[in-house]
């Protein structure tokens, strides 16, 4: 196990009708609130107005409403001139990863000069930053609990993320009885983004890392239990309870922290999200059983048959068939689910999978050790791949 330095400073006020605590968190900051949110499901599904209702006109509130799925540049930079020009206090993000992602880039573009997607190459350049108090809607990134943000360059078509502590979330209420009306669709998506970040920490050369690995098992666990109890029953509380704080722990820094090395799979999705602006979680759900299947070798069948072990209870056999049972297996969860499984179902050709396997190695972090090297030919193989049902 690496050193390392764990923080999670952010206040969860977790279950139904913690709303109530709403105004308290945000005067602990001030009374110029900038409320961030995206398409408008919150105000079909009653959150924008008991938001309003809990506010009880105590507050001077500016909107930034229309954040997209992938959160764009253009977006930040517009938060960032509403929060100069409105003298904001804390910003209000309601919804999901998007948007939260998108509050803390606007946090920290309200006190930087330059061009925010500076963040994405040197997150140093964050020095300070808006206090966020957010609500959550759907259990997907993590993003409530933790300093990471990513945002999309339409211009150069690049989907880059970057990190500080200065944009955690002081506070973040999530009341599972929000994710309720969220679509099947991307109720899929969310858990398997849930379980890529468990993935791209828990496939790691660092040895020795048996708490993180064991929290990461069991939290996989919990979402392949409940993903399809919540897919048949979209308002189980229970169900949608676990999902959305399996969604917090699995990137706050729980199973990351002691690690060392890149991740793989999110590089890669990432231009296919940035190119073709799909749903995140379920570009990854279609990369992640082919990158399985293209680093499996005699030197990671022992973590691919632990994780088969572990997480589906496979019988133990020889590493390379249990390795091959678990990758299959992970295919099959993300397929019974009704995930697209292939690139040309959500809208994917050949036609430019080399440029973007060119542009997800330059992106990889320099000198960075992954689970397994991957090199542009690589990364074109597994995408090729992607266009193709998986056989076994």
């Amino acid at each position: 196990m690496k050193n390392f330095n764990f923080q999670a400073p952010t206040s969860i006020f977790f279950g139904e009708g913690q709303i109530n605590k709403l105004s308290r968190l945000l005067k602990e900051h001030g009374n110029n609130v900038l409320l961030t949110y995206g398409g408008g499901s919150i105000k079909k599904n009653g959150v924008y107005d008991a938001i309003y209702q809990e506010l009880n006109n105590e507050f001077n509130v500016v909107e930034l409403s229309g954040v997209e799925p992938n959160p764009r540049l253009d977006t930040v930079i517009k938060g960032a001139q509403l929060c100069r020009e409105n003298n904001i206090d804390v910003i209000l993000a309601v919804g999901g990863g998007s948007t939260i992602d998108c509050a803390k880039a606007v946090a920290a573009a309200r006190f930087y000069d330059g061009n925010p997607w500076d963040f994405t190459a040197n997150s140093g350049l964050v020095k300070e930053a808006l206090p966020i108090v957010s609500i959550l809607t759907i259990a997907a990134t993590g993003s409530e609990m933790n300093g990471g943000s990513v945002i999309t360059n339409l211009e150069t078509k690049e989907k880059l993320s970057f990190g500080s502590r200065f944009v955690i979330p002081k506070a973040s209420i999530l009341d599972p009885t929000y994710t309720f009306s969220v679509p099947s669709y991307q109720t899929m998506a969310g858990s398997a983004d849930i379980l890529s970040h468990l993935f791209e920490n828990y496939f790691n050369k660092t040895n020795d890392t048996m708490v993180q690995d064991g929290i990461a098992e069991g939290l996989m666990r919990t979402v392949y239990h409940y993903t399809p109890i919540v897919l048949k029953d979209p308002s189980n509380y229970e169900a949608r309870a676990n999902l959305m704080w399996a969604s917090s722990l699995a990137l706050n820094g729980l199973t990351g922290s002691g690690k060392d090395g890149s991740w793989s799979c999110h590089g890669m999705e990432h231009e296919l999200s940035a190119y073709y602006d799909i749903t995140h979680g379920i570009g990854l759900a279609i990369i992640t059983p082919r990158w399985m299947a293209h680093v499996l070798s005699d030197e990671t069948a022992g973590k691919f048959a632990e994780f088969g072990r572990r997480v589906f209870d496979l019988p133990k056999e020889s590493s390379k068939i249990m390795a091959e049972k678990a990758i299959k297996l992970t295919y099959d969860s993300f397929k019974a689910w009704g995930i697209p499984m292939t690139l040309g179902e959500v809208g994917i050709d050949d036609s430019l999978l080399e440029e973007m396997a060119e542009q997800a190695v330059a992106h990889r972090p320099a000198g960075s050790v992954p689970f397994a090297p991957l090199a542009k030919e690589d990364v074109l193989t597994i995408f090729k791949a992607s266009l193709e049902e998986m056989t076994f």
